[in-house]
């Protein structure tokens, strides 16, 4: 329910001697509209008051700016101006020496909230100890000259990775007789048609099959031709 007309009146004179700048209805409608007062309303009662005198107001075409009568505050003396100027600055200094007391304490409770519980640190030390015991163990088996890779399994491993190799040798030769082929009459620029049909060595990308084949242990190596 919309307040009485005289309280209305009340409540837009306070609002408007608080303010103590230049307003306009809408200004003023919505910041008064936690009273339930719509514009008209508003409206309605700074012409009221400007009618009354108690408020004033200049006309800038079809608005009307309202503003407080100036000569119900007490306007301060230079002295008085310089005080109030001094006051303001002391407090400002306040204020930062406030704003870095509340810094270093967000700070120290971001830094208590980082570091470890006494749970979590027993937690942490039991696992790393755990570690450390199964590094120790591995470190005297292979000073023991106990092998850690069971012999079928390194062979399995070594076999693959042979066959691969040939693998790769065998499509590398393969390719290159193809691209021979198709290449051979051709008035292209290779390095231009490669580059079309994206294709690509592979020391282009930095590979060297050697490389990997002297991986291969000694005895295992099948021939170039292979």
């Amino acid at each position: 329910m919309a307040p009485k007309s005289d309280n209305t009146d009340a409540i837009v004179l306070n609002f408007v001697n608080e303010q103590n700048r230049p307003l306009n209805t809408q200004n003023a409608a919505d910041a008064l509209q936690k009273f339930n007062l719509k514009k008209t309303a508003v409206q309605k009662a700074l012409d009221s008051l400007a009618d009354a005198g108690k408020i004033t107001f200049k006309e800038y075409g079809k608005q009307k700016i309202y503003i407080a009568r100036q000569d119900q505050f007490e306007i301060p003396n230079s002295e008085e101006l310089a005080q109030m100027k001094e006051e303001n600055t002391k407090l400002q200094e306040q204020l930062q020496e406030k704003k870095k007391t509340i810094s270093e304490v967000e700070s120290e409770i971001k830094s208590l909230q980082s570091n470890l519980t006494l749970e979590e640190i027993q937690e942490k030390d039991a696992k790393l100890r755990k570690e450390v015991e199964e590094m120790e163990e591995k470190l005297t088996k292979l000073r023991g000259g106990i092998t850690l890779v069971r012999p079928e399994d390194k062979k399995a491993v070594e076999d693959m990775y042979s066959d691969k190799i040939t693998q790769w040798r065998k499509r590398k030769r393969m390719f290159r007789d193809i691209w021979d082929t198709v290449t051979e009459n051709s008035p292209k620029d290779m390095k231009e048609f490669k580059e079309e049909l994206g294709v690509e060595y592979d020391e282009d990308v930095g590979v060297n099959l050697q490389a990997y084949s002297d991986l291969i242990p000694h005895g295992k190596k099948r021939g170039r031709g292979q």
